[in-house]
């Protein structure tokens, strides 16, 4: 036994390459030592500490873009995470998902039990896990991402220690999360009986070599269908979707925000890698799984969406119906899986994801402010006459309901004109034309609240009080509002971005 630990070799750490991982982790591990040791630190300091981390980590992943497009993509820590540009992009993705939402809670959580370090670091750990999920080269490491981002997520939902609404969300997206993470890791134990290995690399090779189409394996086809179950939970496709309306609405604000951008984004991530990269060879078993689920989404996220009454359940299901969009992405890749020729399928995925992101997280920014001025109320209600009230508010408002709704010169256009222009170059014509028809269904939703913004008349009358907005949500909502509009009349540099990702590590 001796002589065996002394012969044991540890596999090879790239730390620079793991730069971005091993800054968000000193900062949440900073964040809680030290405010943890020192007394309450000065106003919005919290918020620029976790911003400055996560702008940090960003950086680093664009300096780790250049290496991978130099020298090509590999694996490190002994194949166990993949180092490639579709890494790096979710990477940058989650990082401004960070920022824009520290910035939304620094004032929502000034004066209140949460104002500390906790719930900044959270975000940070919540971060690590999501780009975890979507650098794993391994099914075991893929699911500790999957459970380390759940479990900061389930407290950040439940939070809110002075609401009962915060906390029953936080106990029914931890009852169902435990289900699907079940179903995901019973999935991945029947997937490692049908190739030997749990390891991305080593599963395409052993399928490569032994995979008999004429003939699938049952236990593989039954692993693939618990893991898309488990994944479908995570991204809120329909009829996993249930937990999302009353999750959204019961959670703080900035963290359905959160939810809605970096926790999809990082399901949507490790949905590529189970599937498109790790599972190629029975992309004709769960293609057409995927196309029900595009359809069931987008049809259902659509019309329910119409008949809600609070703007956070309309967001959440609209967040479903965004989901729908992607999936469509999603089964124009798995047309072209394991090609050397990937198709727009994957570019088209993680294009929607930044530009969703952005727009998500802008949009329950606006409502963060409002519901601020309101004691919480979220109701359609509460956004009568906003345009009276605080007219710069109502048009960023505007600028993102139009952009979620797809309307051209804005970010939303140029992400759904992407996944329908996919899926028409593999002839998934139908799934495309139905896309197309939910959006205009989708639209009513959008153009509702607007009308209700700007024709409505506030509670105040012909005189309404002018409603405050915190410097720090301005100039996320700010930001979030130039980058919808910059992309979405110069597009071109975000999209060949997006082109490189299907040079993943294989």
């Amino acid at each position: 036994m001796l002589a065996q630990i002394d012969t044991f070799v540890g596999p090879e750490v790239g730390w620079f390459a793991l730069s971005p991982l091993l800054t968000l982790l000193g900062g949440a591990l900073g964040l809680m030592l030290v405010g943890a040791l020192t007394p309450q630190w000065p106003k919005g300091l919290y918020a620029f500490a976790t911003a400055t981390t996560a702008g940090a980590a960003a950086a680093l992943a664009m300096v780790q873009w250049d290496d991978i497009t130099d020298n090509g993509p590999t694996t490190l820590v002994a194949g166990a995470l993949a180092f490639d540009t579709f890494a790096m992009f979710m990477t940058i993705t989650i990082c401004v998902a960070v920022i824009l939402v520290s910035l939304l809670s620094d004032e929502y959580l000034r004066d209140t039990p949460n104002d500390g370090p906790e719930i900044y670091a959270l975000y940070l750990v919540a971060a690590i896990g999501g780009i975890v999920m979507s650098s794993a080269n391994d099914l075991i490491v893929l699911f500790l991402g999957l459970e380390t981002l759940s479990l900061a997520l389930y407290v950040l939902a439940a939070s809110n220690r002075r609401s009962s609404e915060s906390a029953e969300s936080g106990l029914k997206y931890f009852v169902l999360g435990g289900f699907a993470s079940a179903f995901f890791l019973y999935g991945i134990a029947l997937v490692y009986g049908a190739t030997g290995s749990t390891n991305i690399t080593e599963m395409v090779a052993a399928l490569q070599s032994s995979a008999d189409l004429s003939t699938p394996d049952t236990l593989a086809l039954a692993g693939i269908a618990m893991l898309i179950v488990g994944l479908g939970f995570k991204v809120a496709a329909v009829p996993f979707h249930v937990w999302a309306p009353d999750v959204y609405q019961g959670a703080p604000t900035p963290i359905t925000a959160f939810m809605a951008s970096a926790g999809k984004a990082a399901a949507f991530a490790a949905m590529l890698r189970v599937l498109v990269i790790a599972l190629p060879f029975y992309r004709d078993d769960w293609r057409p799984i995927i196309w029900v689920l595009a359809l069931l989404s987008l049809l259902v996220g659509s019309v329910l969406a119409v008949v809600q009454t609070n703007v956070k359940r309309m967001l959440a299901y609209s967040s479903i119906s965004h989901a729908g969009f992607i999936l469509v992405g999603v089964e124009a890749a798995a047309h072209r899986a394991g090609e050397i020729d990937a198709g727009p399928g994957m570019p088209s995925v993680v294009l929607y994801l930044i530009l969703y992101s952005v727009l998500v997280i802008g949009s329950f920014g606006v409502v963060t402010v409002v519901s601020r001025d309101s004691d919480g109320d979220t109701n359609l209600d509460a956004f009568k006459g906003l345009a009276r009230r605080r007219p710069a508010l109502a048009l960023a408002f505007t600028v993102f309901l139009l952009a979620q709704a797809g309307v051209p010169f804005t970010s939303g256009f140029i992400a759904k004109f992407g996944v329908i222009q996919a899926a028409v170059e593999v002839d998934s014509y139908a799934i495309a034309i139905i896309a197309m028809v939910t959006a205009v269904v989708a639209a009513f939703l959008y153009l509702r609240i607007m009308v209700t913004m700007w024709l409505g008349e506030p509670a105040g009358g012909d005189s309404p009080d002018p409603l405050a907005v915190p410097f720090s949500a301005g100039v996320a909502i700010g930001a979030a509002v130039a980058f919808t509009l910059v992309v979405g009349v110069l597009p071109g540099w975000l999209i060949e971005a997006a082109d490189t990702v299907t040079s993943y590590a294989r």
